[in-house]
């Protein structure tokens, strides 16, 4: 097959083997004048598909996220709530939370 580029027009001898490529698919015919005059947006065309692609990846976002941050703290005070099991954060936020 040859390939083509974009560089210089094509020579009649290429332009016969694309026409013929094309004719020769027939999954895939070229369009028609009335198709062409028919032709909408994808998403007019398919509503339902286009809002699919369009919605975003992953869980929907919360109204309140939670926010990550820094926070540099001491090591035995880090410790003494890691002891307590591995909900420790959960732990700590809620205290922070109860003393703001």
């Amino acid at each position: 097959m040859t390939k083509f580029t974009s560089k210089r027009p094509l020579t009649d001898a290429e332009e016969a083997e694309v026409q013929r490529m094309i004719a020769s698919d027939p999954d895939n015919p070229e369009a028609t004048d009335d198709q062409i005059a028919q032709k909408k947006p994808f998403a007019e065309a398919f509503p339902a598909l286009a809002e699919a692609i369009k919605r975003g990846r992953g869980r929907p976002r919360l109204d309140n996220a939670k926010e990550a941050v820094t926070l540099r703290l001491d090591p035995d005070v880090i410790e003494r709530f890691k002891a307590r099991g591995d909900d420790w954060r959960t732990r700590m936020a809620e205290i922070i939370k109860a003393a703001s």
